[in-house]
Formats: C-alpha cells, structure tokens, sequence
C-alpha cells in the first residue's frame, strides 16, 4: 500500500496535483456532517391528554389497523391487556411491573401507549434495553411499521453514552500532536477511513481490537464531563457525533437507551439524557445486573500505566502538549514556571510507577502465601473483606500502599492545580486551549478516584460497597475491583420516586407465582408499584415435552456425571437430527462436552457450532439456523436473546440449573444480607434463569419442541419442584436417559403415536 502510494506521489512531483474532494487535513470537522437543521427540543404541554384505551385497543384487535399491515399477524388478548395496563399507568401516573409471557408481543403493547402518549402531550418518552438487539428490532422494525400504520409525526432515536461518540476536538487535538504508539496511530488510520467513507461518529461502526485500541478510543471519545452542548455548538458548528444524538434526543418523542446508561445517567444528575418523566424498561430482570455493573470499578497495573504514560512528560503526552501550546503564546516569565512545575509531574509520575507495580506485587503476594489462591487456567475471584484486613500480613499491603497514596494525591493534587493555572490563562491566544483545560481536569479527576479506589480496598472500605481482586487466566496478572453491595436504595431514589410514571416488563419477574424477590431486588414497594402478570398465549401442553433424567448422577459427583451428559447428548442429537440447543453454566464443561461429543456427531452430519473457540454470538446464531444438521453449545449469553423459531431448534438441553457460583463475589456478599441465602437469594435468581433458557424453545405458534433436563436435583433435590412449577404447564416426562431419545423422536416425528406423557408426581 505504502509503495502505491509513493509511486503515485512521483508521478505528481514536478506537476500540480489534482484538487482533492475530501476534506483538507487542517479541518478535520469538515469529515462531518452537520447537525440537520429544524431540531427543536420537546416543549411539554401545560395540561394532559389522557390516551384513549379503547381505541388503542382497537389498533391491535382483529380488523384493526396493525392485522391488516404486520405480517403474521395474531390476535392476543394478552398482548390487549398489557397495552391497557401500561395505557392506565401512563394516565394516571403510577408505576408498574408487568410480566409478560414468550408470544404476547410486549414490544408493541408498549410502544404504542408510549407512542401515543409522547405525541398526544409532546412528552418524552424513554425506553431502555439490556441487549443492542431489542434496541435495533425497536428502531429499525416496530417504530418503522407503527410510523406507516399510525398516519401521524413522531420522532425516534437512539441514545448511547458518551463514550460511544467521537470527539473532533480531541481527534484534531491527536492529528496535531501525531500519534506517540502503534495502537494511536492503527486506530487513528481507521478512523480516517472510516469518516471518509461516511462514517457518523458512533464506536458501534468501527471495529476495535483489544484494550489498547479501546484504550485509544476512550482518549478520542467524547467521554469528558467539562465538556458542554453550548461549546459543541459553539466550536464544531453542530459536527459533533455526540452533540448531534443528544440534539435528535430533545426533540424526539421515543429515547431509546440501554440499561447502562439509563442508570449511569440518573446517578450523575442527568448530563447525557434530556429530562423526561415517563420511562419503560424492558428486559427488566437485568436491571439490578446493569446498575450494579455500571456503578463498578476495576483497578490493573497495565491500565495506570498506561495513564501516566498518557500524563507524559515536558515532550510527550498531555504535559508536553501544554508545554508546546504555551510557548510563545504566554509570557516567557509564565512559561518557565510551567515548565519548572511540568518537570515536577514528570518526576513524580516516573517514581510512581515503580510503587504500583509494588502494590500490586505485595497483594499478589499476600493472596498466594496467606490465602489458598494460585494462579490456574481460569480467572480466579477472591474478595477483599475486614476479615483478610485485619490478619497481620495484610500490614505488608497497607505500608507499600502509605508510600504509594502520597503520590496518587500529590500528582492528582498537582494536576488540579495545573488545571487551575491554565483557566488563569484564558485571556491569551494558545491553541487548543479549551482541549488542554479539560484534558488536564479529566486526568486530575481520574488519578484522584484511582487515589480514592485504592485507599478503599486497601484500608478504609466504603459502606455498600464489595471489593475483590482477580488473577486472571493463565497468569499472575492481578486487577482489583469494586460494586454496589445493594443497589434497591439508588433505583428507588432516582426511577420510583423521581418519575412519573415508570414501567418494568420481562418475561420473567416472578418466582413462586410472586414478583417479592424483584421488588426487593429493584426497591420496589408493594404500595407503590402495581404488577400484572399475563401468560403467554402458546399451549405448551400441547407444543411441549419437558422430560427429567432420572438416573443421571448430580453434578457433584465425579466423572461419571460428565460421561453421561456426552453420552446423552450423542444419542439424542443423533436420533433428532442435530436441531439442538444446549445450555452450560461454565465454559469449561461446555469446552470438554464440546471436545467429546464433536467427532460422533460429525461422523452422522451433524455440525457442532460450540461457544468455547471464539466465533461471535451471532455467527454462531446465523450458522445453526442455517445448517440442516446443527448443534449448539452456549453458556450465559444464550440462555435468553436467542429467537430461532420453526425445526432448527427443535430441542433444548439444560445441563445443569443455573445456580450462580457460590464464590463469585457479588453474590457471596450479597447472599450474606439473608438469613437463609440460599431459599431467599439463590434460588429465586436461578429460577429465574432456568425460565429463561426454557423460553428459547417455542417462538411461535405452531412450533414444537423438547426440553430434557440433565440435572437429577430437579427430581433428588425438595428445591427442584419450584423449577419446575415456575414453568409454563406443558407434558412431562420422567425417566432414565436411555430412553429420552425414542421419547423425543416420537413427541418431535411421531405425534399420533406419542402416547400418554407421564405426570410428575
């Protein structure tokens, strides 16, 4: 490429060149596009509209409107209440939790009272997800073909966090500096190419690999509180990819967001979303998940490094840069005392690196010779508590962190500081000015919380907050962590109490015919918050066989439990023909079982798709539905999200219920607020799980299918009847493993001649 483009600069050497038709690099801004103009943001009416339920209703009835215009369209009563029930709330201005079972069409239930509502009192709207393909069904599917049906304007956007946004102010700052590592300048090639080839700004359109390509993209992205819309529109005329999804935000009707940035947003006073008093979250059983991974932090050597190398020097990083777009713009008087104090930095930060690679030296070592952690194939979780504190060794890890804490504050203290002269300095010509002053306050911010995060794991731990550290796969690479111990009190305080009206739907809220362990999770008193529970409109009875091994051991005991699941799963997938998704709660039974069972199943056609060899979710997804003869192997992230209808998924296997890991530290500390943890806490969280994985099966109407259970606890076990009662009434069966693939060849090929299913007793 480069020889190309040398060999085509000689030809031009001793003539003109053609004008270019891209942008000229001293203008960067001009790569994008403008903000469109007639944006007005959403100006509320003074008195209300109420929705007119009946007639909504009438939208999704036979005949209606929506019959006539979707595709496949069925009546479901369900689907009608749902939209009534949302409707009220919205009139009336209360919350609600609505479950809402697999078929009921809960997308359209919600949109369309949100859609309604939001043009009827030029409300907003917010509607937050948990996966990005709810959020791409929703604008680019449903609120396309409802703005065809309806006949009337309303505007819909996505929302992302700032993070996800380019910033051209810092992307210019990076051209003028030049890139200082390969990573900075790989990163900054395919963002070139990127916005030359029409690329808007968004992370999601560009391809980024690995944590220092992310790590380049974090320093370029528009994550930087001091940076304000009224200096976007100011200084980029509009072109900023942030400033203009924030500007489509206030003047649309329905904000689509994800879980992550709806709770981030609230807890820093609303500073990305535009206010709004009406909110529906679906997906809302990841709604503790997602305020608790939002609200955490993670400490590792490589990153702070990475930091001060950032920091830099009088010649290179965010130090140097102030030093060069001083010189000559202030007096030298003023210059000189900046450079005598940029040295200062610099030495401090060099002698900082060598204490953070010795405390994470000394609490590598406190972990291996005083506790029974070693490093192994898998990422090791240990938490941190006031017990491992106390004990004597631990002084090791607190003195090396003494000498440590005084440069973290001392550096954040300085650069604060910095930040504070160079304010002084707005009355002078210096370029890039604004870039420097925030540049300098974000990494004062930052060394100070990293000042702060240490001192809490180390010394003094914050209330409600759980600390652990993690060796990672492998290796001794070490990284210290830090979560919310409880997060009911913050979505009370900042959704119950603070919205109008707030909607909560999954298709599984309940355990035990009970939405009590959701509302206890999320804060959400009985008082304050109504529920509804619907159904799903599918016969079960009729669609599906459930079937419990009988005499397969418990997963806690021994090899003979694994040689029995590869062996079922070879004998039923053989007999069904592939058509198979299987659910594991760990990667290395689903990697084993994968290494076990792919060579028989190829022999009989059988294509084993599997988790374990990096293939992305939805490669794997697109290659099951297509192939005639597949398996699929998946762990967490298929346990729900997964919509393959008709005979490609024909069956489900459940390996083992989804218990959390007892030593998982989230989950450790929190099972410790309960006074019996596992009835209370560990069990209602797997149940819920369970019914999700289960609900990959039937997707539509006319399909049918079989769910075999591996784990003989569901029959052993007093717990195991909840499992099962929180499923939707189907047939049951119960019997050795043997005879599980006949049963399934005849529920699956056979119907006639499938005979009575056995009740469980």
């Amino acid at each position: 490429m480069f020889d190309a483009a040398l060999e085509e600069r000689a030809k031009h050497a001793f003539t003109e060149p053609q004008q270019r038709e891209t942008a000229p690099d001293d203008d960067l801004a001009a790569l994008f596009s403008a903000a469109p103009p007639g944006w007005e943001p959403l100006q509320p009416k003074d008195s209300r509209t109420p929705l007119d339920i009946d007639a909504l209703a009438d939208l999704i009835a036979p005949g209606g409107a929506l019959a006539g215009s979707f595709p496949g369209y069925e009546f479901r009563r369900e689907q009608v209440d749902m939209l009534a029930a949302i409707a009220d709330a919205f009139n009336n201005g209360y919350h609600l939790m609505v479950e809402a079972g697999t078929g009921i069409g809960k997308s359209i239930a919600y949109l369309l009272p949100s859609i309604f509502w939001a043009a009827l009192n030029n409300e907003r709207v917010v509607i937050s997800t948990n996966t990005i393909n709810l959020q791409d069904q929703l604008i680019y599917k449903d609120i396309p073909a409802l703005g065809d049906i309806l006949g009337f304007p309303f505007r819909a956007t996505v929302l992302k966090g700032r993070a996800n946004y380019l910033c051209p102010r810092r992307l210019a700052a990076l051209r003028r500096r030049a890139p200082t590592s390969i990573e900075e300048m790989r990163v900054f090639a395919k963002i070139l190419v990127w916005l030359l080839q029409g690329g808007s700004g968004d992370k999601g359109e560009i391809s980024l690999r690995g944590g220092a390509e992310q790590g380049v993209w974090a320093r370029l992205s528009a994550q930087d509180e001091g940076c304000t819309l009224e200096r976007c529109a100011t200084q980029m005329g509009g072109a900023c990819p942030f400033y203009k999804a924030r500007r489509a935000a206030e003047s649309a009707h329905i904000v689509i967001v994800n879980h992550a940035l709806l709770l981030s947003d609230v807890m820093v006073g609303n500073r990305v979303l535009p206010e709004y008093r009406y909110l529906v979250v679906d997906e809302s059983h990841h709604l503790e998940e997602a305020t608790t991974n939002g609200l955490s932090f993670h400490l590792d050597e490589a990153a702070i490094h990475r930091q001060l190398a950032d920091l830099g020097s009088a010649r290179t990083g965010l130090l140097g840069d102030v030093l060069a777009r001083t010189r000559g713009a202030i007096p030298q008087q003023h210059h000189a005392k900046l450079a005598d104090y940029v040295e200062r930095i610099t030495e401090a930060s060099r002698a900082m690196q060598h204490h953070v690679g010795a405390l994470f030296a000394a609490v590598y070592e406190f972990l291996t010779e005083h506790t029974r952690v070693r490093p192994s194939e898998y990422a090791v979780q240990v938490r941190i508590t006031d017990e491992m504190r106390a004990h004597p060794a631990w002084g090791r890890v607190r003195h090396v962190w003494s000498v440590l804490a005084q440069f973290t504050e001392a550096i954040a203290d300085a650069m604060q500081r910095l930040a504070g002269g160079l304010g002084d300095l707005d009355g002078y010509d210096i370029d890039a000015y604004d870039d420097l002053l925030s540049g300098s306050t974000a990494a004062a911010r930052h060394l100070m919380e990293i000042h702060m995060q240490f001192q809490a794991i180390v010394d003094e731990a914050m209330p409600n907050t759980i600390y652990w550290v993690e060796l990672a796969a492998g290796d001794a690479r070490l990284s210290m962590h830090a979560a919310p111990l409880e997060v009911a009190p913050l979505i009370d305080h900042h959704l119950w109490q603070a919205k109008e009206s707030v909607i909560l739907t999954s298709a599984t809220l309940r355990t035990g015919d009970s939405f009590e362990f959701v509302r206890a999770r999320l804060g959400a008193r009985e008082d304050e918050v109504a529920e509804l529970a619907l159904g799903s409109p599918f016969d079960y009875e009729e669609s599906t066989l459930l079937y419990l091994i009988a005499d397969i051991p418990e997963p806690n005991q021994g090899p003979r439990y694994q040689q029995m699941v590869e062996q079922g799963l070879v004998e039923l997938c053989t007999a069904t023909e592939g058509r198979t998704l299987v659910l594991f709660t760990s990667y290395a039974q689903l990697r084993k079982t994968s290494q076990a069972i792919g060579p028989a199943l190829s022999a009989q056609g059988i294509t084993v798709y599997d988790q374990s060899d990096g293939t992305s979710r939805q490669q794997l997804l697109e290659g099951f539905r297509e192939t005639d003869k597949a398996v699929l192997l998946g762990t967490r992230s298929f346990w729900e999200g997964v919509d393959v209808a008709g005979e490609a998924l024909s069956v489900l296997v459940i390996v083992r219920l989804p218990f959390t890991v007892p030593s998982d530290p989230i989950f450790a500390a929190r099972s410790e607020t309960y006074a019996d943890p596992f009835a209370e806490y560990a069990m209602p969280e797997a149940i819920l799980r369970f019914r999700q994985g289960f609900g990959r099966l039937i997707r539509r109407r006319d399909d049918r299918g079989v769910v075999a259970v591996f784990d003989r606890r569901v029959l052993s076990k007093s717990y195991g009847r909840a499992f099962v009662a929180s499923l939707p009434s189907c047939m049951v069966m119960h019997g050795p493993m043997a005879h599980l693939p006949a049963a399934a060849q005849r529920w699956l090929f056979d119907y006639w001649a499938r005979g009575r299913a056995c009740a469980l007793p």
